[in-house]
């Protein structure tokens, strides 16, 4: 499973949620207070990941250690 810590977070907070995998790459979509959120990984040099958790009418990509950066928004959220 990819994504550990943000499905975990998730997870913890009984949020609706769907996982997927493909090619080695996670997908976790979500629902929190009626607002529907995607992360997706995607492979590359860099690979990163691409959501919707800092504004939900606009996606982003995030490097690097991009699960701590989301789990950070998520955490942010004070929920």
């Amino acid at each position: 499973m990819r994504l550990n810590r943000l499905h975990e977070y998730i997870e913890s907070k009984g949020w609706p949620f769907q996982y997927n995998e493909s090619d080695g790459c996670g997908s976790i979509d979500f629902e929190h207070k009626g607002l529907n959120y995607h992360v997706w990984e995607f492979p590359g040099d860099p690979c990163g990941a691409e959501s919707n958790l800092r504004t939900t009418a606009r996606m982003e990509d995030y490097f690097g250690d991009y699960e701590q950066q989301l789990l950070e928004i998520l955490q942010s959220w004070g929920d």
